[in-house]
């Protein structure tokens, strides 16, 4: 389902289904965050890849049907840096107890917990069946999904940060995931409702759910600071669960609510604008759509698509499936901006550009310049007319704030650089 998950067929996965267990007693810790680490990593050959994967990505999430307590006080913060490898994020959690460590790559388009692609699940004292299959859906053209026997078991996400009764699921079958073994699904929890078979009715708690109702994180939200890379494997971003860690980020944190508008809802879906230059070219009017860890690229809708390859007189790449401009159209590229809520956000020249130094890795030249902005495929007016993806979130500041509804941004030390 990431823009990484190449997956060219269906397999299948068990699943440990852990809905929280009603009268459990919560647990409040009073304690220092904690750090976890995720990481980008690069699994497909060749950007035209990468463009096919995010298109098919977005037309599942677009097609994707909306799934139709009282607190006791929270205890802190916990971090966790994430490792870059130039396609999509990976997080090392670990599962049972003792735990096995595994690396998960880091959804919020998506909310189920799974793992086994890679190394196997393996069974714990703290594994229970559930009597449930469950099975999740990630991708149209390049379809795979999960079915399997559900479980219960615990999640460590850090030294002492420990989610009891999680949903994880331990792939029987896969292919596609070579160096990952699964995902973790921090998206709206309405995304796993009607994935367990037979109990479709019901939806499984989240990671963050759990650790916000077991009493393990202080506020019921995520935060997220990726940053640019130039190597194939860098350790350069951070999960903050239960709060956000202000030494990530610069400007001031702007919070818009979740839209309103389906099927942008469904997922962390913002309303915004967008325009190009100083002249304030319109390329995308005000319309709904994503912001999604799992899309590679910065994705607009055909119709504003085609307005900005004729802004920036980019060329379609053969080899790349991307933008391609020569060196003075790149000398003469401005920033867009993105216009979410009373707040402007510039996407420099230097942020619309794939990092050059790692060209040749997504079967590009070396001193080419090509742009991360590609086509959603399909016009806009359809609820959801862009994917804001990774190579845009790598510019700023994110928090998927949950108990409000609602998505901060804020600019970082990286929201102007020229690494790329």
């Amino acid at each position: 389902m990431l823009a990484g998950l190449h997956i060219l067929s269906a397999f299948l996965c068990i699943v440990l289904a852990g809905l929280p267990r009603e009268g459990s007693a919560l647990v409040v810790r009073d304690a220092s965050p904690i750090t976890l680490p995720i990481a980008r990593r690069l699994n497909v050959t060749g950007a035209a890849n990468l463009v096919k994967l995010d298109q098919a990505r977005a037309k599942t999430l677009k097609a994707r049907p909306k799934a139709g307590a009282e607190r006791s006080p929270r205890a802190t913060i916990f971090d966790a840096p994430v490792t870059n490898q130039a396609v999509d994020y990976v997080a090392t959690v670990g599962v049972g107890s003792p735990p096995t460590e595994y690396s998960l790559l880091i959804d919020t388009g998506s909310s189920n917990t799974w793992v086994g692609a890679g190394k196997a699940y393996v069974r714990t004292e703290t594994s229970q069946a559930t009597g449930n299959l469950v099975e999740v859906t990630y991708g149209s053209g390049f379809v795979f999904g999960c079915i399997g026997e559900a479980f219960t078991d615990s999640v460590t996400l850090a030294d002492g940060f420990v989610v009891q009764d999680q949903t994880i699921g331990a792939a029987i079958d896969d292919e596609g995931f070579d160096g990952v073994d699964g995902i973790i699904g921090i998206g709206p929890v309405d995304l796993t409702c009607g994935t367990l078979i037979p109990a479709l009715t019901e939806c499984i708690p989240t990671v963050v759910d759990n650790a916000f109702t077991q009493g393990l994180i202080s506020a019921h939200e995520i935060g997220i600071s990726f940053a640019p890379t130039q190597s194939l494997e860098d350790t350069n971003g951070e999960l903050t669960f239960g709060g956000i860690d202000e030494t990530k980020f610069t400007g001031p944190l702007t919070f818009v609510p979740i839209t309103s508008t389906s099927p942008a809802n469904t997922f962390v879906g913002i309303d915004q604008t967008v325009t190009y230059g100083s002249a304030g070219t319109t390329v995308l009017a005000m319309t709904s759509g994503i912001t999604d860890t799992g899309t590679t690229l910065l994705l607009l809708a055909s119709d504003a698509f085609a307005t900005y390859q004729t802004l920036t007189g980019g060329v379609p790449d053969d080899d790349t499936g991307l933008l391609r401009l020569t060196p003075d159209q790149f000398a003469n590229l401005e920033s867009l901006f993105f216009h979410i809520g009373n707040t402007t956000f510039e996407f420099t020249p230097n942020a619309q550009i794939w990092p050059r130094a790692l060209n040749t890795a997504i079967g590009g030249q070396p001193d080419s310049v090509y742009l991360i902005v590609n086509d959603l495929g399909s016009n806009s007016g359809e609820g959801l007319d862009f994917i804001d993806g990774m190579t845009f979130l790598e510019r700023f500041y994110y928090v998927f704030d949950i108990a409000n509804s609602r998505v901060g941004f804020a600019t970082t030390q990286f929201t102007d650089a020229t690494t790329n």
